[in-house]
């Protein structure tokens, strides 16, 4: 019996991280060919990495609504047979929350700069550490940010 299945896999696939997380236009030579590689060798790796690109595919924003619908149908019927546990609770969550998910489309709301502003308070903390008071952390914060509704 083999003992870590899992080291041999990620040393078979080494440096392909960077290449399974870019948009396919942006891939280097290299990210390409271990994509190739990757293809070749099919499994489940590349099974999971088609199903991203398709999700991909519902944020593009040239699809129509109904389109879209059957996109995200595909893709959760498509991911709860795939056998990868993280796809399969992922079609769960997307039918769970599909209309969200459509209204969240139409109107083009994203969370993306809360997101990026809750990372940028949270990497001044953390260089704050140190300061004697929670007043100097936050002038510094209010200071970087600005006034935050």
């Amino acid at each position: 019996m083999r003992r870590f299945p899992c080291l041999e896999y990620a040393r078979k696939f080494a440096g392909a991280q960077w290449g399974l997380l870019r948009n396919p236009g942006d891939l280097t030579e290299h990210q390409g060919e271990t994509l190739k590689r990757i293809k070749r060798t099919g499994g489940a790796l590349w099974r999971a990495y088609e199903m991203k690109e398709s999700l991909r595919a519902v944020f593009s924003g040239d699809l129509t609504d109904d389109e879209i619908r059957k996109l995200l149908e595909h893709c959760c019927s498509r991911a709860s047979r795939s056998q990868i546990q993280s796809f399969v609770r992922l079609s769960k969550t997307i039918r769970s929350h599909k209309e969200g998910i459509m209204a969240a489309i139409e109107l083009g709301v994203s969370n993306g700069q809360v997101e990026g502003l809750n990372t940028k308070i949270r990497s001044i903390i953390a260089r704050c550490y140190g300061l004697h008071s929670a007043q100097a952390t936050l002038a510094l914060v209010m200071l970087s940010c600005g006034l935050i509704d």
